[in-house]
């Protein structure tokens, strides 16, 4: 897997004792972003499907609609201490009559695997109008399709499998196809890959499919599936309180709690049918 795992030693504690052996670890680099020669962001991600990071990057970001608006994109001549260069530097050339990226889109600080939002100008540059509203989207989803969708995930993540350290996203279609996953070490740049995967096979908008990501929703990951023109967003883990109010005024529906056979619907339930599933409305003020 080259450059997506790394050995280093490790010491195993058990109750039976202790001993060091090498383990897999999850690789972690930088990737600098730059548009037409200009430096645009810093992440920090799993190498890997870098090309469609940057589009996904630049479309939930509303500097891009569609691929056609990407001139080229080449690495950059960055070199580590041994002359090799490390292929984190990316410069894309957007098409004629592109708008150049905005002040409030530039990331002043390293955005961190856990926060993709960090050194936004504020959060008003991150409430990007959409050009591909998912409100009105009337895809449904049987309840119990919805539910087996984060395991299928799961079985899809090989380099998780190796090191247990990685995010993932996917996308499936309303009968639980699985179309593309991808992993990385933030959660963020997982479901910038996915929609950069979508962008680049003229797959957005993404009507009628449904993204499902490890661990938790917050606001960016509800921000990046409405740009994207995704009407369902589902998690094995909780949504921020952010994440749920940006779902219910953009026309998304938010799953949660995704775990043997239960989910928490917190937005526009209508879209997943729950005839399968005994109803029970309880409500405590």
């Amino acid at each position: 897997m080259g450059r997506l795992i790394a050995r280093r030693p490790v010491i195993r504690v058990t109750p039976a004792g202790s001993r060091s052996r090498p383990d897999s670890i999850a690789v972690e680099e930088p990737l600098e972003l730059r548009v037409d020669g200009k430096p645009l962001a810093v992440t920090m991600r799993t190498p890997g499907h870098d090309v469609e990071l940057a589009h996904g990057f630049l479309h939930t970001e509303g500097v891009i609609g569609n691929a056609e608006e990407i001139r080229d994109a080449r690495y950059c001549d960055s070199r580590d201490d041994e002359g090799r260069n490390t292929y984190n530097v990316l410069d894309l050339g957007l098409a004629p009559g592109v708008p150049a990226p905005v002040t409030g889109v530039e990331r002043n600080f390293y955005t961190t695997s856990s926060c993709g939002v960090c050194g936004k100008a504020s959060l008003d540059a991150v409430r990007t109008k959409t050009r591909h509203s998912p409100a009105a989207d009337d895809v449904t989803i049987k309840y119990d399709v919805l539910a087996t969708l984060p395991d299928a995930l799961r079985a899809r993540q090989q380099v998780f499998d190796r090191t247990g350290g990685l995010h993932a996203a996917g996308l499936f279609t309303p009968t639980g196809e699985l179309l593309v996953v991808r992993e990385d070490v933030g959660r963020h740049n997982a479901v910038d890959k996915v929609v950069g995967w979508a962008l680049l096979n003229g797959r957005i908008p993404a009507r009628g499919l449904i993204l499902i990501v490890s661990g938790r929703t917050s606001f960016e990951l509800a921000q990046k599936a409405v740009m994207a023109g995704i009407p369902i967003l589902g998690a094995v883990s909780a949504p921020s309180s952010l994440a749920i109010d940006l779902a219910a005024e953009s026309g998304l529906t938010l799953a949660g709690f995704i775990r043997n056979g239960n989910l928490n619907l917190y937005s526009h339930s209508e879209r997943v049918n729950v005839e399968s599933a005994e109803v029970h409305t309880t409500y405590r003020s």
